[in-house]
């Protein structure tokens, strides 16, 4: 797995630089540096989406103890990180949300669950947002020729989140629960045991429309929010568009990028997505290169100190498990 992923990642890396230099390296590379401060301004634009994603993902975890949305505003952040950076598929950042949210205090079973569902909502609606975009696309009678293979990539994508509703409802995760339960046993892995009732906690969530409604809602509006950040990215290198492309761009941008995500960083698979979607506006494959580019540098800015607070964590944990404790000697 580790090796496949190795490869998926090189070929990626290079699919985008072969793009690169196919529509001009040397101008996009200038016309990022001539962005300047303007990438600070792309990079603060994602804050306010990373913030309503943790608000959905707070909103399922079922425990008397929940930490803050700042904190989740954090979590969130790492989790980005290892999805973007690491030579992992795009759901390694879930197990290691998982993972940190019960070292926040939220039994294990709980956060799995919260992590479990809040993927789906997430998955859910983005559906959504591609269906918008669809129709503010769909305005324009000349791109019509396009828009058919893309009403069938969004029903695929409502197949697939139906099947993972139903899979997770059927007892998909009661296997892996027992599965992992077996695993604690044989290796004496200490703590893994608190995955028990890791199925229940799922089924649990989805009897609360409440949660699921705030969940599917606050993750919609960070979607939304991206727009704002292709404005930034495309106005900081000269092509000025308006919110209704922005959302467009972004929302079959994304969609595209979803279906790659057994490639680490949907590397080459974001970039021609981009280039796809900007042509169908009159936008040229430089310019869409540039936005994907400067979508990259955000992801390394950010990214990068989620993994090394991701590790401060985990040190932390095992320099605190390993310190032998002192007992008081009686007076």
């Amino acid at each position: 797995m580790k090796t496949t992923a190795i490869l998926s990642t090189l070929v990626g890396l290079a699919i985008t630089a072969a793009l690169v230099m196919m529509y001009g390296g040397a101008e996009i590379a200038t016309s990022i540096a001539n962005a300047g401060w303007g990438i600070l301004l792309v990079i603060a634009m994602h804050f306010p989406q990373s913030y309503f994603s943790g608000l959905g993902w707070r909103t399922v975890v079922a425990s008397p103890q929940v930490p803050s949305r700042l904190s989740f505003l954090g979590l969130r952040l790492i989790r980005e990180g290892v999805n973007a950076l690491l030579p992992v598929a795009q759901i390694g950042g879930e197990f290691v949300g998982a993972r940190l949210t019960a070292l926040r205090g939220v039994a294990l079973n709980k956060s799995g669950a919260a992590v479990t569902v809040d993927l789906t909502l997430e998955m859910l609606s983005q559906v959504i947002f591609t269906l918008l975009g669809l129709g503010l696309l769909m305005a324009n009678p000349d791109s019509m020729g396009t828009v058919h293979w893309i009403i069938g990539g969004v029903l695929a994508a409502l197949g697939i989140v139906a099947a993972f509703i139903l899979a997770q409802r059927l007892g998909l995760f009661l296997l892996l629960e027992n599965a992992l339960l077996r695993l604690a046993r044989r290796q004496n892995w200490k703590g893994l045991e608190d995955v028990a009732g890791l199925h229940l906690a799922i089924v649990e969530l989805y009897k609360s429309p409440r949660r699921l409604v705030l969940g599917t809602g606050h993750h919609l509006m960070s979607w939304l929010l991206g727009a704002l950040e292709v404005w930034a990215a495309l106005y900081v290198v000269g092509v000025p568009i308006d919110l209704r492309e922005a959302l467009i761009i972004e929302s079959l941008g994304q969609a595209i990028r979803a279906l790659g995500f057994a490639v680490p960083g949907a590397l080459g698979i974001q970039e021609g997505g981009f280039i796809l979607v900007c042509g169908l506006l009159g936008i040229g494959p430089q310019s869409a290169i540039e936005l994907s580019l400067l979508k990259r540098i955000r992801e390394l800015a950010l990214g990068i100190p989620g993994l090394m607070a991701w590790q401060w964590i985990e040190g932390r944990r095992l320099t605190g498990a390993a310190s032998p404790k002192v007992e008081e000697t009686p007076s």
